[in-house]
Order: C-alpha cells, then sequence, then structure tokens
C-alpha cells in the first residue's frame, strides 16, 4: 500500500526537528527581564525587538506578562516562596530537635507527677483511720 505524499515526516526533517530542539537557546532571568524592560521602554516596536533577539513576540509577551505579575504579587505583599533543598533539610532537622525535646519534657512531667502522687497515696494507706 502506498503513502501518500506529505503524510509523514521524512527522517531528515525530524533529525532537522530535534537539533533545533536541542540547539535552542535557553534564555537566563536576566536575560529575559532585559529583553522585557527592552520592550516596556517602547525605543523599538516588540516586532523590532523580537527580531533582534530571536525570539517570537508571543514569547516575549508571555514573559512580560510573568515579569508584571510577579511585580504585582510583591508590591501587593506575597513574598511567599519555595524553600530550597538546604532551607528543607534544616527545618527537618529543627523540627526533630524539637520533637525530641517535647518527648523529653513530656516524660519528665510523667515522672514528676508519680513522684507527687505516689508518696501522697502511700501516706493515705497508712494514716489512721480516725
Amino acid at each position: 500500500m502506498r503513502q501518500k505524499p506529505g503524510t509523514r515526516k521524512s527522517h531528515g526533517e525530524k533529525v532537522v526537528k530535534d537539533i533545533r530542539r536541542a540547539t535552542r537557546k535557553q534564555y537566563s532571568a536576566e536575560e529575559k527581564i532585559r529583553i522585557v524592560l527592552d520592550g516596556l521602554k517602547g525605543e523599538d516596536s516588540i516586532a523590532e525587538l523580537c527580531r533582534r533577539e530571536g525570539i517570537a513576540q508571543s514569547l516575549y509577551y508571555s514573559w512580560s506578562k510573568e515579569f508584571l505579575e510577579a511585580g504585582k504579587k510583591r508590591l501587593a505583599g506575597d513574598t511567599a516562596r519555595a524553600a530550597t533543598s538546604t532551607e528543607l533539610k534544616d527545618l527537618r532537622r529543627e523540627a526533630r530537635d524539637l520533637k525530641e525535646v517535647v518527648s523529653e519534657q513530656a516524660l519528665e512531667l510523667r515522672l514528676l507527677k508519680k513522684s507527687i502522687i505516689a508518696p501522697s497515696r502511700q501516706n493515705a494507706l497508712h494514716s489512721p483511720a480516725g
């Protein structure tokens, strides 16, 4: 059975697409911020800026939206962020240490209560009934 032309991508097209994907430029946060700020300055059109930077306009607009939303949240006082792995390890260690302290103090309290209650019970048993 023959294939219709154009229904399957040739092996060469797939290889080219894979190479483009693998060699796609990764932009750092600083680069994204610089590009967004250049766009906000308005010295050049967004189309010109995107051509110069080699990015799609849709990518510029998504970065711009993320940038402005993050700024809005920050100005509104939303300072929540994800903890780093070292902060998380430190917090877990601290929680474990605090749990140990609480359990030791609970045990001490229990022993103190027994030492106070036990002698008073023994005195009540041994005192003459009057």
